[in-house]
C-alpha cells in the first residue's frame, strides 16, 4: 500500500502545484497577456516557425525535454535510498525545474523566439551572449553523445526495440503530411499511428525474426562493434531531422513518441495500482528510504551535492531551456499555452521520474532472476547471457520453465540489493536503464501482459524517447552554431547544413571515445554523465539568473527566480570541482577534466556578467 500512497500523493502534489504556483508565476510574476502575439504567428515560415495545436506542441516539447534523463538519473540515485531522490524530484521540479522551464519559454516567446544565449546578450551584456553560446555548444555536444550511446546500447541489448523505433519515423512523417497538407483530424491520424506502431511492437516482441540485430565487424576493426554502428546510424538520422522542416519530421515524431509514452506510463500506473491494492509491491520492504553509510562504503560520492546533479532532468535541467527557447517557442501558437507547455511539461516529466523510482525499488522487489548465482552454480559466467535470454522469451519469471541451470527468483530487499549493493564504479548507464526495464515490466506483468512484452514496451519507450532528445539537441546545436557564426562573422557557419554538420562532428568525436582503455569504441558517451549532470544544472542556474535580471529590469519581484538560481549555480559547480579534483584526475580522465574546467570558467564568467548587470540596474534605480 505504501507504493500506491507515494504515487498518489506525488501526482496529486503536481496537480495542485500546476493550478496554484504555476498560475501565480504566469499571472503575478510574468504577467502573461493572453493577447500577446507569439513568434510562430509573427514570423511563420513553415520550416522552424509553425503555429501548432497545443497538444501536439506539448507532445513535442515533453518528449524533447525528457529523453532518458528522468530515467537514468533516478535509477542511479536510489543507491542513496528512495526518499532523497523522491523528495528532490517532487520539490525540485515544482519550485525550481518547472519555474526554470516556464521562464525560458516566456523569455523566448517575448523575444521573437530567440535562443537563450541570444537573450542573455540582451539582458546581461554582449560578451555574455558569446560565453553562453560557447557553453551551450559544450552541453549540447555532451547531450548528443550521451543519449546517442544510450540508444545504441538499448538497441544492442533489446533488439526488439529497433523495428518500432525505426517505423515511428515514416509514421510520423505521414502524420505531419496528412495534418498540415490535407487537414485530416488529429484524433483519427493519432489513432491510426498508434495502431500501426502497436502492430510493429507486437511482431518485434513476439517473433525474433523481426528483432533487428546489428552485426559485428570487430574482426575488421575494433570500432565496428554493434554499439558504434548503431551510434553512426542514429547520428546520420539526426542530421536529416535537424535540417528538414520541423512540421515534417521533428514535431510529428515527438508527438507520436509522446503517444507511445502515455500508453506505457498508463500501463505502469495501472500495474502499480493493482500491486498497491494487493499489497504485493511494498516500497519500504523492497528498498531502504535512506542509505548513506552503505552507499559510501560502495564508493558512491557524498549525497550532497551529487544527488542534485545525478537526478537532473527529473527535477531540474538546463537542457530544457534550450528546447524551450530553441524549438518550442517557435511553435507555441498562443501565450495561453505557455504555462501548459512550460510548467506542465516539467511536472509530467517529474511524474515519470517518480514512476522510475518506484519501478527501481518496489517494482524490482516484485521479483528478478538471480542470474549471478546461477552462473556461479554452473561454473560458467557466460551462462548469465543464456539465462537472461531464456527469461526474456518466457511469459513470466518462472524457474520451472527453464532448462538447467535453473534460476532462483528473488524478491523484496534481496532483489534490490542484487542491483544496488555493489561498487559505484561497477554501475553504468546501460545496466541502470535495464533496472528500470525490469521493474517497470514487473508492474505491467500484473495486468496479465507477459514479461517479455513488458520489457519490450519499456525498451521501445526508452529508445524512442532518447531519439527525440538527440534529434532535437542537434537542431538546437545548429541554431547555436548559426548564431555563433553570425556573431563571429564566419559566413559558412550561418548555413544550416554546414552548422548541422559541424555540430555532428563534435558530438561524434565525443561518442567515438572509449569509456575505458579496455572498453569498445562507441562507449565514450557513457562516461560523460557526470559532466552532463553538473554542466546541465549550471545552465539551469544561469537561465534562472538571466530570468531574474529580466524581471528586475521590469521592476517585478525576482526572488522566485534568483533564489533557486543561486542554489543551482553553487551545487553543480561544487560537484564539478569535486569530480575534477578527486575523480577525473585520479582516473586519468583528462578529457572530462578539460570539459569540466571549461564549464566552470564559463559559468563563473557569466555569473560576473550577471552581477555587473544587476549592479547597473541598482544604480539606475537609485538615481531615479
Amino acid at each position: 500500500m505504501s507504493t500506491l500512497l507515494i504515487a498518489f500523493l506525488s501526482f496529486f502534489g503536481f496537480i495542485v502545484a500546476y493550478n496554484t504556483y504555476g498560475k501565480f508565476l504566469a499571472n503575478k510574476i510574468f504577467q502573461i497577456n493572453w493577447d500577446e502575439v507569439t513568434p510562430s504567428v509573427e514570423l511563420r515560415d513553415n520550416i522552424d516557425f509553425v503555429p501548432t495545436n497545443r497538444y501536439v506542441i506539448f507532445g513535442h516539447h515533453f518528449t524533447a525535454i525528457a529523453g532518458t534523463g528522468p530515467i537514468v538519473g533516478p535509477t542511479i540515485a536510489v543507491i542513496w535510498g528512495w526518499l532523497p531522490a523522491l523528495l528532490w524530484v517532487i520539490f525540485g521540479s515544482i519550485f525550481i525545474g518547472a519555474v526554470h522551464d516556464f521562464t525560458a519559454l516566456v523569455l523566448s516567446l517575448r523575444n521573437k523566439g530567440r535562443s537563450l544565449g541570444d537573450i542573455a546578450g540582451t539582458v546581461l551584456s554582449p560578451s555574455a551572449k558569446l560565453l553562453f553560446l560557447i557553453l551551450l555548444t559544450f552541453i549540447l555536444a555532451v547531450v548528443i553523445a550521451v543519449f546517442g550511446n544510450v540508444i545504441a546500447s538499448t538497441f544492442k541489448d533489446y533488439p526488439q526495440s529497433v523495428m518500432p523505433t525505426v517505423f515511428s519515423i515514416p509514421v510520423a512523417m505521414l502524420l505531419g503530411l496528412v495534418i498540415y497538407r490535407y487537414g485530416i483530424s488529429l484524433f483519427w491520424a493519432s489513432l491510426v499511428s498508434i495502431f500501426i506502431l502497436g502492430i510493429t511492437v507486437f511482431f518485434s516482441v513476439s517473433y525474433p525474426v523481426f528483432s533487428f540485430h546489428m552485426p559485428s565487424f570487430e574482426s575488421v576493426h575494433a570500432s565496428l562493434n554493434p554499439t558504434m554502428l548503431w551510434t553512426w546510424v542514429l547520428f546520420i538520422y539526426c542530421y536529416f531531422a535537424s535540417v528538414l522542416p520541423v512540421w515534417l519530421l521533428l514535431q510529428p515524431r515527438d508527438y507520436v513518441n509522446s503517444l507511445i509514452l502515455y500508453i506505457a506510463l498508463a500501463l505502469i500506473v495501472a500495474g502499480l495500482l493493482l500491486a498497491g491494492l494487493a499489497g504485493s509491491a511494498d516500497l519500504f520492504g523492497s528498498a531502504p528510504p535512506l542509505r548513506l553509510s552503505e552507499a559510501r562504503l560502495s564508493g558512491a560520492p557524498p549525497i550532497l551535492p551529487f544527488l542534485f546533479i545525478t537526478v537532473a532532468c527529473g527535477a531540474v535541467s538546463g537542457f530544457h531551456a534550450l528546447v524551450c527557447s530553441g524549438t518550442s517557442s517557435k511553435q507555441v501558437a498562443s501565450m495561453q499555452d505557455a504555462s501548459f507547455v512550460g510548467y506542465g511539461g516539467m511536472l509530467l516529466e517529474a511524474a515519470l521520474a517518480v514512476l522510475v523510482i518506484l519501478s527501481c525499488t518496489a517494482g524490482i522487489g516484485l521479483g528478478i532472476p538471480n542470474v549471478s548465482s546461477a552462473a556461479e552454480a554452473t561454473g560458467n559466467p557466460k551462462a548469465i547471457n543464456k539465462i537472461v535470454d531464456n527469461l526474456k522469451n518466457e511469459k513470466s519469471y518462472s524457474s520451472e520453465n527453464l532448462s538447467p541451470p535453473t534460476t532462483e527468483i528473488i524478491k523484496g530487499r534481496d532483489a534490490w540489493n542484487l542491483r544496488y549493493d555493489r561498487s559505484w564504479a561497477s554501475m553504468n548507464l546501460g545496466e541502470q536503464v535495464g533496472t528500470f526495464i525490469e521493474g517497470g515490466a514487473n508492474f505491467i506483468h500484473l495486468l496479465g501482459i507477459p514479461i517479455k512484452f513488458g520489457q519490450g514496451i519499456i525498451a521501445i519507450l526508452i529508445a524512442c524517447f532518447a531519439a527525440t532528445t538527440i534529434d532535437a539537441a542537434l537542431r538546437l546545436m545548429r541554431y547555436v552554431l548559426q548564431e555563433l557564426g553570425g556573431m563571429l562573422r564566419i559566413e559558412p557557419m550561418k548555413n544550416r547544413y554546414v552548422a548541422t554538420a559541424v555540430g555532428l562532428v563534435i558530438a561524434v568525436a565525443l561518442a567515438l571515445c572509449k569509456a575505458s582503455p579496455t572498453a569498445p569504441y562507441g562507449t565514450g558517451g557513457l562516461i560523460l554523465w557526470p559532466v552532463f549532470g553538473a554542466g546541465n544544472q549550471v545552465v539551469a542556474g544561469l537561465t534562472l539568473l538571466v530570468g531574474g535580471v529580466y524581471l528586475m529590469r521590469r521592476k517585478v519581484r525576482s526572488v522566485y527566480l534568483l533564489l533557486p538560481a543561486i542554489v543551482m549555480i553553487i551545487i553543480p559547480l561544487w560537484a564539478m570541482s569535486y569530480n575534477i579534483l578527486f575523480v577525473f584526475f585520479d582516473k586519468g580522465q583528462y578529457l572530462l577534466m578539460v570539459i569540466g574546467v571549461l564549464i566552470i570558467l564559463l559559468a563563473l564568467w557569466l555569473v560576473i556578467e550577471a552581477f555587473l548587470a544587476i549592479r547597473r540596474l541598482v544604480k539606475m534605480n537609485n538615481s531615479n
